[in-house]
């Protein structure tokens, strides 16, 4: 098991929701909170686990996010290096910008970048020989090493009370980590390819999806979804709305997957895990999707739904941004709720993307101005909603692109149960289905086995409740749903 355990830390792309997004050949982790409408956030419930070593009240020197002016400190000199996986925001100059816009603030902080494209390996191996610098964003480490690699930045109580989404990396009732954005679960879309189809209404279940997704292979020219199968870490993205999305439950994912029986069997109404991989399946046997799934192109396929050759693309909300800058045609890139609704909801999971985390070998000038810039970023840089994404401040402004939510439920998974942090990431890595956790391997079965006919999906959904349960039994986790 431990072999096992260790191979799927290396080999995980993380939200990422989440379930994590991409911007070079990485993905990133997933997240929510107040938002306009009628959506709701609920942000609440923590672990109350006592096992790390770090202070009540963040760091043992005192230094913490919530009690941290900036204004205290812009005469701070420093020089700090951040390690991250925006290869595309490094060398189209975003980066630059917003270390140059910092500085303004803080002349005599030094801040030196390092973009990483296959950051979920890379990070967890620069991790083990400490050369990384003084900020990086967290890959998937376990939550009982946080303290060994990274300073607690805050107690969860505290930074709950300003930021969203704080609880992915929290142990002990610290923080460990702040994620630079938040995303919210739902699926890309091209407008005018919906209208050009004559879909007049956004599909609220699986089988709406695939009735317009035949109308969009009908009556236009377009891919109708666009699987990014051989990107390989796109295909995760699926996992993302096994929780809130399919259930409407935001104990699930974190406190009852673990101890559900055979979580991938059909419940019968449209909802559940098994939908949401049904999905996939059924496009794909029924020739919704690119002619040849083993030649699509991840960079290619980002200009080619802004030009409306693809219908649809099933990523989290990070990608939108992506989408729209990459062609002419903005305005015509939308984004919708995942097409399930739990007894007449629609429910949209979101929650925080890839986390800042500071070396806790760091010098502490260096953990002071490495705080000081994951401070300003978070609150000061716009990078948040310049990217499209959901809103890591408390009150602050989401973007235009979640117009589509209103009248959804927004909701946020809430943390594993006091002494169960574990459980997920050891059933993820026994039963070798990563899920939420890199686990693109079992989502690429699906397309090749719907597209060959080598498989049903009922076997496929058979065959991952029995890894389900043989890991729960080799781990002696009780089953109690």
């Amino acid at each position: 098991m431990k072999q096992k355990r260790l191979l799927a830390l290396l080999t995980a792309m993380t939200m990422t929701a989440s379930l994590m997004g991409c911007s070079g050949a990485s993905n990133e982790g997933s997240g929510a909170d107040d938002t306009t409408g009628s959506t709701t956030a609920d942000t609440t419930g923590s672990s109350t686990d006592t096992g790390s070593d770090a202070t009540a009240s963040g760091d043992e020197s005192g230094l913490s996010y919530t009690s941290l002016n900036l204004d205290d400190y812009t005469d701070l000199t420093a020089s700090i290096k951040f390690l991250h996986h925006k290869t595309d925001r490094q060398e189209d100059g975003t980066m630059d910008s917003m270390i140059a816009a910092f500085n303004e603030k803080f002349p005599n902080i030094t801040v030196t970048t390092e973009a990483v494209t296959d950051y979920a390996e890379d990070a967890l191996l620069r991790l083990s020989t400490g050369d990384w610098g003084d900020i990086m964003f967290i890959p998937a480490v376990d939550k009982t090493d946080l303290s060994t690699y990274f300073m607690p930045l805050d107690t969860l109580d505290n930074l709950s009370q300003e930021l969203n989404f704080v609880d992915a990396w929290e142990f002990g009732g610290n923080c460990y980590g702040i994620p630079y954005m938040a995303n919210a679960q739902g699926v890309l879309y091209n407008k005018s390819v919906f209208e050009a189809a004559g879909i007049s209404d956004l599909p609220t279940t699986p089988d709406e999806l695939i009735a317009d997704l035949q109308l969009i292979k009908d009556n236009t020219d377009a891919i109708p979804l666009y699987t990014n199968y051989a990107a390989g870490w796109t295909m995760g993205a699926w996992d993302a709305y096994v929780g809130i999305v399919s259930n409407g439950d935001n104990t699930y994912m974190n406190q009852k997957l673990v101890h559900t029986a055979e979580p991938f069997t059909n419940p019968g109404d449209g909802t559940g895990a098994y939908s949401v991989y049904k999905i996939l399946y059924d496009a794909v046997e029924q020739g919704l999707i690119e002619d040849d799934y083993t030649t699509t192109d991840w960079e290619g396929c980002k200009g080619m739904l802004n030009r409306g050759e693809i219908g649809v693309m099933v990523l989290g909300s990070w990608a939108y941004a992506q989408m729209q800058e990459a062609g002419d045609k903005p305005e015509d890139v939308g984004y919708m709720p995942f097409p399930i609704t739990v007894n007449g909801t629609q429910y949209v999971s979101a929650g925080g993307d890839y986390n800042y985390g500071i070396n806790v070998n760091s010098s502490d000038e260096n953990k002071l101005a490495s705080l000081v810039f994951v401070k300003w970023m978070v609150e000061e840089s716009n990078w948040c909603y310049n990217e499209g994404g959901y809103t890591v401040v408390k009150g602050g402004e989401n973007p235009e692109m979640y117009a589509a939510f209103d009248g959804c439920e927004v909701l946020s998974d809430q943390p594993a149960l006091s002494g169960e942090e574990t459980f997920l990431n050891d059933m993820n890595a026994e039963s070798e289905l990563s899920i939420n956790a890199g686990g693109n391997d079992k989502v690429q079965r699906i397309v090749e086995a719907a597209a060959t006919g080598s498989e049903s999906f009922d076997d496929i959904m058979a065959d991952w409740n029995q890894k389900w349960q043989d890991a729960q039994e080799e781990l002696e986790i009780e089953v109690l749903y």
